[in-house]
């Protein structure tokens, strides 16, 4: 399988990892638990992806004996399907730790009784959207 891709998929543990800019200390992964998503026919026989590396051969990993492949010679659509699915895992993410942000970030005391405004003053607006940037 290709190496230092910028994206790796999974398709057993249905999982998707990012591994550049929010996600490259260690690669930011999420399960997405979308039996939908997952069971689209044109993955059945997908192993694994690594997207965005330099050995664009070697992307696709199939589950039989099909050799390694490009993901644009896997014809199983666009790449920014599994971008978009990281994307909501991270809102969803981002969204819960501001809504559990209850400690000074300073002195680490818990704050009681914060409305929202004296919230948004402290660490900014909850979030409302995310978008990677391009792979």
């Amino acid at each position: 399988m290709a190496t230092n891709a910028k994206w790796t998929v999974i398709f057993d543990d249905k999982i998707i990892i990012k591994k550049y800019a929010e996600g490259a200390n260690n690669g930011l992964q999420y399960k997405i638990e979308n039996d939908t998503f997952w069971n689209d026919p044109t993955y059945s026989n997908i192993w694994a992806i690594q997207y965005g590396t330099s050995v664009s051969s070697d992307e696709v990993e199939y589950r039989d004996e099909t050799p390694h492949s490009s993901f644009a010679d896997a014809n199983i659509g666009s790449f920014q399907n599994f971008i978009d699915k990281w994307d909501e895992a991270h809102l969803i993410q981002m969204q819960q730790g501001w809504d559990n942000s209850d400690r000074d970030l300073i002195t680490g005391e818990i704050i009681e009784n914060e409305t929202e405004a004296e919230k948004i003053a402290r660490i900014g607006s909850r979030p409302t959207s995310y978008s990677s940037s391009p792979a």
